[in-house]
């Protein structure tokens, strides 16, 4: 029998948002993580709040929201809030009720700044690894880094000599408000010369030979080898000696037993000399790639004979995985924040992510 294209008026409607999610759906097993890992964080929340004045959009909210955008790869704000208002699975994992107003998108992010305080992401991703869940999955002996480059959100044109006056400045050319026309032809542009007026933190960098220069900053991974979950991030400006100062500094933050020894996996741009030995004086097995190019290699037989570095050698290149995740489907390729701090936390909060929609299907096979 034919059924009736006609909707249903009636007045009252009794939706409960919790039967409206499925029982087995994802988000479940994240929302329950993310939760937990607030709570571990409250105290850190709290103090970047007054104890006076209006009440603001609480900071748990916020923090479900942004992750929201993030696991669907929303490309604004505007956009996200936009979603929040009529997704029934938004509101449940927000927090919000089926007839509670959503934010206006300005007020959102002017609240979203406080997150940048108090190194918020960064705390949030060390309460997600720290659930007992999750401690479980991880290795604490064998890990793996790498670098990527993430574009800044600002033009070339805006690339400008730093002793150059505004007022020297000549006017725009064609209709008001557009940028002037600049030829680069044949000039030379160096970060020692050279800034962004609207992101002075971007440095410009070449990722290969032959490649064009871009504007960007520089976001580093450090990921346990059993499952290949990130279990630090951090974001830096550009510089070709950032990826190993900054995997330096990660592997000193490492958890583990007093003189207990770890292995750390890279590829062949970590091969220097003095890399690895600042790896050997902290008890750590350097499994880097050998660069042989034109050069000799700061690994020998004593690490490449043994099984444990063609392993983590073929493991290693999961980071990638990492990385291809970051900016494909969670869109942060191209950063839409200005300023090292901004870039930070999102780049934090995105690993973090990572780790979360990876988390329910590794918590069920266990």
């Amino acid at each position: 029998m034919r059924g009736t294209d006609e909707r249903s008026g009636k007045l009252f409607s009794y939706v409960d948002l919790e039967q409206r999610v499925p029982a087995g759906h994802p988000l479940r097993a994240i929302r329950g993580l993310v939760n937990e890992a607030l709570r571990d964080i409250g105290p850190e929340l709290e103090a970047v709040y007054s104890r006076i004045g209006r009440p603001s959009i609480a900071p748990e909210k916020l923090e479900r929201t942004l992750l929201l955008q993030l696991f669907h790869g929303i490309r604004s704000e505007r956009q996200m809030i936009e979603r929040l208002d009529f997704d029934l699975s938004f509101r449940w994992f927000v927090g919000l009720g089926i007839d509670d107003p959503v934010w206006d998108a300005s007020t959102f992010s002017k609240n979203r700044e406080r997150l940048l305080y108090g190194e918020i992401a960064t705390r949030f991703l060390s309460a997600i690894l720290a659930r007992p869940q999750v401690k479980r999955l991880l290795s604490n002996e064998h890990f793996s880094v790498d670098g990527t480059l993430i574009e800044a959100w600002c033009s070339m044109k805006s690339f400008r000599p730093k002793d150059e006056a505004e007022a020297d400045e000549p006017p725009a050319d064609g209709p008001e408000g557009r940028n002037r026309e600049i030829d680069f032809r044949g000039t030379r542009r160096s970060n020692d010369t050279h800034a962004s007026t609207t992101d002075p933190d971007a440095r410009l960098y070449r990722k290969s030979p032959g490649a064009s220069a871009k504007l960007c900053y520089m976001g580093h991974v450090l990921m346990e080898n059993r499952n290949g979950l990130a279990v630090d991030a951090e974001t830096t400006r550009v510089a070709g000696f950032a990826e190993r100062l900054t995997a330096v500094a990660m592997l000193d933050d490492v958890d583990r037993a007093q003189g207990s020894r770890i292995t750390l996996a890279a590829d062949r741009a970590y091969d220097t000399r003095d890399f690895i030995d600042e790896l050997r004086e902290r008890r750590v097995t350097p499994h880097v790639a050998q660069n042989v190019s034109g050069r000799r290699s700061a690994i020998d037989g004593r690490t490449t004979r043994h099984p444990g570095y063609r392993a983590s050698i073929r493991i290693r290149k999961r980071i990638e995985e990492v990385f291809g995740w970051v900016k494909s489907a969670a869109g942060q390729g191209k950063t839409r924040f200005r300023g090292l701090a901004r870039v930070r936390f999102a780049f934090t909060l995105t690993i973090a992510a990572y780790n979360l929609v990876r988390l329910p299907k590794l918590l069920e096979t266990g």
